[in-house]
């Protein structure tokens, strides 16, 4: 099967894992060999609920009992895709209390995007550097790490970019700018977490000048970070919320979020301001809906501190200059990207599946499961100690710092 995949499907790098999966099942993914690795990445922050969740499972199928696709979105009523709307609704601040299921998080932000221009008839859009809010043209427009997206230029014109987490810049935000739109935790960058009253002041801001906040919550949403949604850490409320990834379960899923005034926008001039074929399919919205449920009706969200405190209390080593993020969105900095890289393939090696952050080659990713155990996180952060102190033996590690410092 590896050589069919190499040969047939499209890559997008030329060092592909390439573990030939068999099946998966909690925290655990099998290959066809019969080993077993320990998840430790959730389908980069996808699997919500791990692996065949019952809940998710059982949803799946009662749907697929039912019908699967009838119409495109928003045509006809369909019980799944409005019960998943009305339970993210009723879990929201106000205003936003309307809701557009899309395919992806990426679609998501398109669709946020298109609503901020029409609401206000502008155009600029700011955006901060090093962000990624998906890779499609205009989400790609408005991520901020150059060397992605150099080679598919002209992208969307209008786009400016500030520093994350710094105030002076705010001030670019003016008059003309339709939108700012930030992660709530900046994702590939190494999983930065705002500073200390920095997304009010860029909502203050906002609010000044007239131009509407746009919040990805792709991957911090869903109680990864102990909240259904990072932003309800921060003492704000986004004009528009994008999500995506763990709202699905393990299934393909996004939507963007907002008022009923601002929504209604995408009714007319022109009508169909927004269509997707698959947004909201019904299996999808079911197992979203599940997912949803899950994460609200029991104590998964009240435990991810304490996981969280335990995650760091394992992981100390000479190797680890820090470890960043919040809850179970957590990166763990090392010296070199030669060292990080080293150290997520040796942990394959021992069954356990790390990997890496798009633009900070010196992080190492750990987003297990929400419903991960106490004795999983220990087993698996066992691994990375075990595996560090093989790397920093194998190392001259005082020369790689001094060497990094030259740098």
């Amino acid at each position: 099967m590896k050589s069919d995949f190499l040969k047939y499907q499209a890559q997008t790098s030329s060092h592909p894992l390439a573990i030939e999966i068999a099946s998966a099942k909690g925290v655990y993914i099998y290959d066809t060999s019969g080993k077993d690795y320990l998840d430790f990445v959730a389908g980069v922050s996808a699997n919500t609920l791990g692996h065949q969740p019952k809940r998710v499972t059982n949803a799946i199928n009662d749907q697929l009992e039912k019908y699967t696709h009838v119409m495109v979105y928003g045509e006809f009523i369909q019980e799944p895709q409005v019960a998943l709307a009305k339970l993210l609704v009723a879990n929201l601040p106000e205003p936003l209390d309307n809701v557009y299921l899309t395919n992806s998080g990426t679609e998501a932000t398109e669709g946020a995007l298109k609503l901020a221009k029409r609401y206000t008839n502008r155009y600029e859009i700011i955006a901060a550097k090093n962000s990624y809010h998906g890779n499609s043209q205009g989400a790609m427009s408005v991520s901020g790490n150059e060397q992605t997206k150099s080679a598919f230029r002209p992208l969307i014109p209008g786009t400016k970019f500030i520093e994350f987490n710094k105030f002076k810049d705010i001030q670019k935000i003016t008059s003309q700018t339709a939108a700012v739109i930030l992660e709530t935790i900046q994702g590939g960058a190494g999983f930065i977490v705002p500073v200390a009253g920095y997304l009010k002041a860029v909502k203050e801001r906002c609010q000044e000048v007239g131009a509407q906040l746009i919040l990805d919550e792709i991957q911090s949403g869903v109680g990864r970070t102990g909240k259904l949604f990072e932003f309800e850490n921060h003492d704000i409320v986004p004009d528009i919320l994008i999500t995506g990834k763990g709202l699905g379960g393990g299934m393909p899923i996004g939507a963007f979020i907002a008022s009923r005034e601002i929504m209604a926008l995408l009714q007319e001039h022109p009508k169909l301001g927004h269509i997707t074929t698959f947004g909201g399919h019904p299996v999808i919205a079911a197992a979203g809906l599940a997912t949803l449920k899950e994460v609200l009706e029991t104590d998964i969200m009240s435990q991810i501190n304490a996981k969280e405190k335990l995650i760091r209390k394992l992981l100390i080593h000479p190797l680890i200059k820090e470890i960043r993020g919040r809850g179970l969105m957590l990166a763990l900095m090392v010296e070199t990207s030669e060292i990080a890289s080293k150290i997520i393939l040796n942990a394959l090696d021992k069954g356990l599946i790390l990997f890496w952050l798009l633009f900070e080659g010196k992080a190492i990713r750990i987003t297990p499961p929400l419903n991960i155990s106490n004795e999983e996180i220990k087993k698996g952060c066992a691994i990375i100690i075990e595996v560090m102190d093989a790397v920093f033996a194998s190392c001259d590690y005082p020369k790689i710092i001094r060497d990094a410092q030259k740098e």
